[in-house]
């Protein structure tokens, strides 16, 4: 696990740590260790509070504090995603080293994927050179620690299908957000689209 445990009551040192911060989807949380991310939550159903516990239970030996300035830049590049903006935030520094070898290929395949573009779980796998692993690809991204910033939002199942996704909300979250960056890439993609 990364980061060290802080005594109670000892403040905590802000080359590591995680906080909350705000966007057009809710409360995501962001998790970091010196220069590298260890971690992006998406929001919980059940609003900022259970994000908060989420992100206690995902990272227990970080305490929650305010981002440094580099953090803090990053966290809002990612709000500015989730409100429409073209960034495919590859240039985030992320603790791939955390993750199993085939999961980080994974990652580092959906991180290629602009925003409002698409590909399925098969062509995944395919173009990893390993094309009768469209399932594995699946679990990957099923385990991705840095939702959005590894957009696994923008991998769908064959056909057109909306495949699986781990985030709160399911599938709805995961078609609001390709909404959002203007992915039509599915006939009922309408249908989840935020109501104003």
């Amino acid at each position: 696990m990364p980061g060290k445990p802080h005594a109670a009551g000892a403040p905590a040192d802000s080359s590591t740590g995680y906080a909350l911060f705000a966007t057009a989807i809710g409360h995501c949380g962001i998790a970091w260790q010196g220069a590298l991310l260890v971690g992006v939550q998406l929001p919980e159903d059940a609003g900022e509070a259970q994000t908060r516990v989420r992100m206690q239970r995902r990272f227990p030996p970080l305490a929650e504090c305010a981002m440094p300035p580099q953090v803090a830049a990053w966290a809002a590049r990612v709000a500015a995603l989730l409100q429409g903006a073209c960034d495919d935030l590859c240039d985030l520094p992320l603790a791939l080293d955390t993750v199993p070898p085939f999961n980080a290929r994974v990652y580092e395949l959906a991180r290629r994927i602009p925003p409002g573009k698409t590909m399925t779980y098969g062509e995944m796998a395919a173009a990893l050179g390993e094309p009768g692993a469209a399932r594995a690809v699946g679990q990957a991204l099923g385990h991705n620690p840095f939702a959005p910033v590894v957009p696994c939002h923008r991998i769908l199942a064959a056909n057109g299908k909306t495949g699986g996704f781990s985030a709160g909300g399911g599938a709805a979250t995961k078609m609001r957000m390709l909404d959002i960056e203007g992915a039509f890439a599915h006939d009922t993609l309408a249908l989840f689209a935020p109501r104003d």
